[in-house]
């Protein structure tokens, strides 16, 4: 597929994220280019990536033929209408905002644009991101092959069909990593009380979770539930854990979480 020119408006995390996994995957440093208000920032960017950068929204949306937004929820209807660039009809938009819907974003222009809404998590830090991805039918194949091979740089990429299941996606992996890590917070309290240091429970905990998910990763054509009873043998240690958390409404505790995320998600997106 051809390079596009890409600008990121707003240079955060997410934002260094997506371009250290493009240019690690090859791509042209001199396509990409950022905006932000702070120089530091860009300059910071400039100097590892060797990107292009400026402080001007317009300028960037103007170069690019795919725009990322990535600034903070709350002021991105403020920078959208900032915008005064008259070529917005030419380019992509890919949002990686949480809490908009994509039909938001023609009121902030003032126009229909087409738009890629993302829900990226926080392990895209790392390279090992879940993705989720709504678009509507209007989107052609050519964005849409664009839009994934810009996402996938920071992990995998999950293309939803219906855009309120952007909310089940946030609930599976935009805030699962936050679950994952209470559970193992938990688990090192109750570890530490038994005797072990914070240290030596931690590198136990994060190990196990570490090989667990690739074990999950490298078996996808077992269940987890296949899994789990692979390692729980009748009787044994693990089994008298098992049926602790069973008795207890795991399940049920689990079940009411998620929802509960879903739900938040619904009222912050009538916010904007």
């Amino acid at each position: 597929m051809e390079h596009k020119k890409i600008a990121f408006i707003g240079a955060g995390n997410m934002s260094r994220s997506i371009m250290n996994g493009l240019i690690a995957k090859h791509y042209p440093s001199s396509l990409i280019m950022a905006t932000n208000r702070g120089q530091d920032k860009l300059d910071k960017l400039h100097a590892e990536f060797g990107i292009a950068t400026t402080r001007n929204n317009d300028e960037a949306i103007a170069w690019a033929d795919v725009v990322v937004l990535a600034v903070k929820p709350q002021i991105m209807e403020q920078v959208c209408q900032a915008i005064s660039c008259d070529e917005l009809a030419s380019k992509l938009f890919i949002t990686v905002a949480a809490g908009i819907d994509s039909s938001r974003y023609n009121d902030y222009f003032s126009q229909d644009i087409r738009l890629v809404r993302s829900m990226p998590n926080t392990p895209s830090l790392l390279g090992l991101g879940m993705t989720g991805i709504y678009a509507p039918s209007t989107i052609s194949k050519t964005d849409r092959a664009i839009s994934t091979e810009i996402l996938s740089s920071v992990g995998e990429v999950l293309w939803v069909e219906d855009e309120a299941h952007i909310d089940t996606v946030i609930a599976c992996s935009g805030s699962s990593p936050a679950y994952f890590f209470l559970f193992m917070e938990y688990m090192q309290q109750s570890a530490v009380k038994m005797g072990l240091s914070g240290e030596e429970a931690r590198l136990l905990i994060q190990q196990a979770a570490l090989g667990a998910a690739q074990m999950v990763r490298h078996n996808n054509h077992l269940e987890l539930s296949d899994l789990r009873k692979q390692v729980t043998s009748k009787g044994g240690a693990t089994h008298a854990a098992i049926e602790t958390f069973q008795a207890q409404h795991l399940d049920k505790t689990i079940d009411d979480a998620m929802n509960s995320a879903v739900i938040r998600a619904q009222e912050m997106a009538k916010q904007f």
